[in-house]
């Protein structure tokens, strides 16, 4: 099973963690994050409205730091998802290539060798 790690380069704040499929589901190199493995409640909206022509309606997230300063629109959240689209329904995205994220797959599992 392959696992995704997302964590803030700056502070190593750990933001998700999670297989990769409905967990955690990579879409256009963006990842679409289910709750469960979320592993901040740091992210906030910023209120600030956003519109794509095929996903719909999202609003920006923030990211708010101990030491009270803001990451300003670092991920986003369908709140008016597409309903053709639903592992991104609902779900908090974060960008797959940002300056400030650090993204680390990895495999964990059984291995494929037998013995007989």
């Amino acid at each position: 099973m392959k696992i995704v790690r997302i964590t803030h380069k700056a502070t190593g704040m750990k933001l998700a963690e999670g297989p990769t499929g409905w967990g955690i589901t990579p879409f256009e190199g963006n990842y679409y994050i289910r709750r469960k493995y979320l592993a901040t409640e740091r992210l906030r909206p910023n209120f600030i409205p956003g519109l794509c022509v095929y996903k719909f309606l999202y609003v920006w997230l923030d990211l708010c730091l101990d030491d009270g300063q803001r990451v300003r629109s670092l991920g986003w959240f369908y709140w008016l998802p597409n309903p053709l689209l639903p592992f991104i329904a609902f779900r908090t995205a974060l960008p797959g290539s940002h300056p400030e994220l650090e993204v680390e797959t990895y495999e964990v599992g059984c291995s494929n060798s037998a013995s007989i």
